[in-house]
């Protein structure tokens, strides 16, 4: 008999270009309506409502990370977009925005987030200063694609979980996927790296990389084995999201 293979939880990813004169009903809308209709049932929760920080990208863009307990769970949520309890409130949203792209995320093996507890997400909106995340999305050279995820593990991921490198680190890597079979660039790896100590931003943006992480056995470098394309947003937690 053939094994049963199980897809666990899946990340689904939006990038929302909202209309600048609706941007807080869009954001209310998913706060008071969106957030508690998934706590109806414990398929999906949504996980972060980030905007691009100032100055980080163009103007009115919201990203939305709604996770969702396994393949089966994400086709009872598209069920309930498309045809069931939430379809007008999703009719309203397209009203508030532009345009939505979204592509479907899994974490790679070395991760340090695999699956997370949806009964622990919150199902109302929380008060909480914002968060920084710097998110990376990356695309590895054609046919470098499974070296990238295992040797960004293995090098990136360890150093950045380091003892030495976590002490002065400005980000820490919360979580790394890779897009699901048929939802969006088969190869694109996105990186979640909160941002621990935002002083060093300003250096980031204002400085040179140093000589010293431009030689070999640096992951800026060695990378370049595998990829030399990439970019970087910065996004902001609202006051509300479930996750900071």
């Amino acid at each position: 008999m053939a094994a049963t293979v199980r897809c666990g939880m899946l990340l689904v990813h939006e990038v929302h270009s909202v209309d600048g004169r609706r941007d807080d009903e869009f954001d209310a809308a998913f706060r008071d309506v969106y957030i508690g209709a998934l706590g109806s049932d414990d398929d999906a929760r949504l996980l972060y409502h980030l905007h691009h920080a100032h100055g980080g990208g163009r103007s009115y863009r919201v990203v939305t990370i709604t996770a969702v307990r396994d393949a089966a769970a994400w086709g009872r949520l598209t069920e309930r977009i498309h045809h069931g309890d939430l379809r007008t409130w999703a009719e309203g949203i397209d009203t508030m925005r532009h345009d939505v792209t979204a592509k479907v995320l899994i974490p790679v093996p070395w991760s340090p987030l695999q699956d997370l507890d949806l009964g622990s997400v919150p199902t109302v909106g929380v008060d909480h200063d914002p968060t920084l995340f710097m998110e990376d999305t990356v695309w590895p050279y054609e046919g470098r694609l499974e070296d990238y995820v295992e040797k960004s593990g293995s090098i990136y991921g360890a150093w950045m979980a380091s003892e030495e490198h976590s002490k002065r680190a400005m980000l820490r890597i919360e979580a790394a996927f890779r897009t699901a079979f048929g939802t969006g660039n088969r190869r694109e790896i996105v990186l979640w790296q909160r941002v621990t100590k935002p002083d060093g931003l300003l250096r980031l943006l204002s400085t040179e990389l140093p000589a010293e992480y431009k030689v070999k056995g640096n992951w800026m470098v060695d990378g370049l084995d595998y990829r030399d394309q990439w970019e970087s947003r910065l996004l902001r937690t609202t006051r509300w999201s479930p996750l900071a």
